[in-house]
């Protein structure tokens, strides 16, 4: 009667044989079958009692175990290995517990460095810089940013502390700032400014009641109700900003230029330049002044407003898609008239728009005199002796005539083509109001002090140089991303902070995850060393 218990040898194998002896005993037996032969290594024992058998066959099979180790050690193929995962658990369980902070940081950090190397960083005031990195990454009310930097990156700015810094912004941060970017845009440009575009915007606030600032006006951004401030911004070519004013809300447009462009030009003792800017801002007042200055510009030119003689030569010459002629007004004026067939569709989609709108009005029967001195294609009615409304459809077909003509009056003696590029180029200012109020969220203000209003526009025309240098860095770095994805993405990078309890240090990693290899270059150094 056996019992195999197989060892590790190959062609053999031990066993527990169980032997009946003429005693009436059974004797267990450790054998062996090696090349077909059998023979027993030792007998464990012999009992008759069954249980005192069994327990014989146990001691066999550890037997046989023992033996097999001496033949053959048993390789510990697992123990080394074992110890190696412990300790990395260990390793990793004292990294983590050393872990002081985690901060979703990237944008902060990219903003930073664009910060610095433009000269900001000159003006040695922590709290400007996260309220100006806050109007770029997470713009919202100053009790909103307070709650943004404490989550984020663990800044305890106090808002009352915000506040009181917003009433001591002084003057000179005002001047500092416009020092700093101009700089910084002449260095870009090559050290010349070349040209000055201007032009300004309205900004409301959510209140009821007027001051000595905010005041009502014509708005817009169609808020007439609302007090406002007018905003006047000059930049360079590709939009850099180089200079901002502040308007009281009623203040005609036309009038804010001349100051801010003089102040300008004496302070940072430009030559050699022209400035651009649109018709609506322009009267002849305006442009004998800039003549008077020895100014060069171009102007949007208000073509309609003309001479009887001007205005017949206009309309008699022939409508081709992107041609110019000119027009010498003497004095060293030109007027540039120029045509294009994309202009003339939206003149007269314009006005056919607006022009359904007065006829469902007047079917209605609610066209009223006060109609009558309204902008807009309400200057297509007429009154009648009875003071009667009507629309006047002769007026619509003069103003047919004249689609698709823009004029441009300079004194410049420059190309056409370069008339019409440089004005052209205004769009600049315009696309850096739709930054200011879309991405930095420049309006509406809640502020209700001068102080504070000219603190909070500060802040944000240092957002706008911000987010446009930036603008500049991506493009010349071929990183083709907006800068909102851009931010967007970089909101996820993290920094880690780790306490060596030793060494008692505290080091940073920032994590660049694969995700994140498009937007990796904004993390090295080397990335902004020069310009």
């Amino acid at each position: 009667m056996h019992t195999p218990f197989l060892g590790y040898a190959k062609r053999s194998f031990m066993y527990i044989k169980k032997k009946l002896n003429r005693s009436g005993t059974t004797s267990v037996v450790v054998a062996e079958k090696q090349k077909g032969r059998y023979f027993e290594h030792i007998t464990i024992g012999i009992s008759s009692d069954p249980f005192t058998i069994n327990k014989f066959v146990e001691e066999g099979k550890q037997w046989i175990l023992n033996e097999n180790k001496k033949r053959q050690p048993e390789i510990d193929l697992f123990g080394e290995e074992k110890v190696k995962l412990q300790k990395e658990r260990e390793a990793i369980h004292q990294f983590l517990s050393c872990i002081d902070n985690i901060m979703l940081n990237g944008t902060d950090l990219i903003l930073d460095k664009v910060f610095d190397c433009i000269g900001f960083n000159k003006i040695e005031d922590d709290i400007f810089r996260h309220l100006v990195k806050s109007r770029l990454s997470y713009p919202a009310s100053k009790s909103a940013t307070v709650e943004y930097l404490k989550n984020h990156f663990d800044e305890d700015v106090n808002l009352s502390k915000i506040y009181r810094y917003l009433d001591k912004l002084s003057d000179h941060h005002h001047e500092l700032v416009q020092t700093i970017s101009v700089k910084h845009t002449m260095e870009v440009l090559g050290g010349k400014i070349g040209i000055l575009f201007y032009d300004v915007t309205t900004l409301h606030f959510e209140a009821d009641k007027e001051d000595e600032l905010r005041k009502t006006g014509f708005s817009k951004n169609g808020r007439h109700s609302s007090p406002q401030i007018v905003l006047g911004l000059l930049v360079s070519l590709n939009g850099y900003p180089l200079a901002y004013c502040i308007h009281e809300g009623n203040k005609y447009e036309g009038h804010t230029m001349l100051p801010i462009i003089e102040e300008f030009v004496q302070k940072y003792q430009l030559d050699n330049f022209v400035v651009v800017a649109d018709a609506g801002l322009m009267n002849n007042t305006n442009i004998e002044e800039l003549e008077y200055l020895g100014y060069q510009y171009i102007i949007g030119a208000k073509i309609k407003n003309e001479t009887s003689n001007i205005k017949r030569f206009i309309l008699s010459q022939s409508k081709v898609d992107r041609q110019m002629f000119e027009i010498d007004k003497g004095n060293g004026r030109r007027l540039l008239v120029g045509y294009t067939d994309e202009r003339a569709k939206k003149d007269a989609y314009n006005r056919n728009k607006g022009l359904r709108r007065l006829e469902k009005s007047f079917h209605r029967g609610t066209l009223t005199k006060e109609h009558i001195n309204r902008r807009g294609y309400n200057k297509f009615l007429n009154v009648s002796k009875d003071v009667t409304i009507s629309i006047d459809y002769d007026k619509v077909n003069q103003d047919a005539a004249w689609d698709g003509l823009k004029g441009y009056l300079t004194n410049t003696n420059i190309p056409t083509e370069q008339v019409y590029e440089a004005y052209h180029n205004l769009w600049n200012v315009e696309l850096a109001f739709r930054i200011a109020k879309s991405k930095i969220e420049i309006r509406p203000m809640f502020h209700f002090t001068r102080k504070r209003i000219e603190a909070h526009v500060c802040i944000c025309f240092v957002a706008l140089k911000v987010y446009k240098e930036l603008d500049r860095r991506l493009k010349q770095a071929g990183i083709k991303l907006s800068i909102n994805k851009v931010l967007n993405m970089a909101a996820t990078v993290t920094t880690i902070q780790v306490r060596l309890p030793l060494n008692k240090q505290v080091i940073s990693k920032t994590m660049l995850m694969k995700r994140h290899q498009v937007i990796a270059p904004l993390f090295d150094e080397n990335f902004w060393g020069t310009h």
